[in-house]
């Protein structure tokens, strides 16, 4: 998430508004970004959250596919992942002001159709299983270094008592990294052959500090997914190509 801001013109117009708890768990509207490109050419918010990953699952593709124990991938996404920032024709968001939540709802789109590619999850039916499934996991609004970069620090030290309030009605304000990490550590413990591909696991603190995980449905379009992949590998083969003799 590099640069973001704040747009305090439509924090305003949110407090003022009945989505003012959407608002403020999703950051829906209120957050930006300036990306740039990469050494590779590529936009980095991307690369960095999506692609670099996906090469490397392709990579060890052979590894983990057709064990006798599943394999499995945790993918971390986001309450900030929208459909509405996202777009097959600008998939890397060159164009828009909204990298981040772009790149998370890409990661969603990919967790589903890499199910659907290797474990036979497919509209309730499980066909050619090879063993590797997918998962996407929100460690909700944690603070951390990326955080404390989006306003000065003394505004943060202001905030930090609403913050702990707002936590009775919104149950995504994990705050600390080690409440964030509540739905990786659940997660690792199931078994992943019995997990839903179309949920996200939501790490979530009650107002008194309980942690607990959340499943919900996430707001994603499989065939979508499916052309989304196929860029995606595209992209690979181009990657690729560009550093064949490195590779060699």
């Amino acid at each position: 998430m590099p640069n973001p801001h704040v747009n305090f013109k439509a924090l305003w117009h949110g407090l003022l508004s009945g989505k003012v708890l959407h608002m403020l768990t999703t950051a829906e509207g209120i957050m930006t970004q300036t990306d740039r490109l990469n050494g590779d050419g590529l936009q980095e918010v991307f690369a960095t959250n999506l692609f670099g990953h996906f090469m490397l699952v392709r990579q060890l593709q052979a590894l983990l596919c057709g064990n006798e124990k599943p394999s499995r991938l945790i993918w971390t996404s986001s309450s900030n992942a929208r459909e509405s920032a996202f777009s097959l024709s600008d998939y890397q968001h060159a164009k828009g002001q909204e990298s981040y939540s772009s790149s998370k709802y890409a990661t969603d789109l990919t967790s589903v159709v890499l199910n659907r590619k290797f474990n036979g999850q497919q509209s309730g039916a499980f066909l050619n299983a090879q063993g590797l499934y997918s998962s996407v996991v929100c460690p909700g609004l944690v603070m951390s270094n990326m955080t404390y970069r989006i306003l000065p620090i003394f505004l943060w030290k202001l905030l930090m008592p609403i913050m702990w309030l707002i936590r009775f009605f919104a149950k995504t304000y994990t705050l600390t990294p080690y409440n964030g990490a509540e739905a990786h550590v659940w997660l690792f413990k199931q078994k992943p052959e019995y997990l839903d591909s179309l949920v996200k696991y939501h790490s979530c603190t009650s107002g008194l500090g309980r942690c607990y995980v959340e499943p919900r449905k996430m707001d994603v379009d499989e065939d979508t997914a499916e052309k989304f992949y196929q860029k995606l590998l595209e992209l690979e083969e181009q990657t690729l190509e560009k550093y064949r003799d490195l590779l060699d």
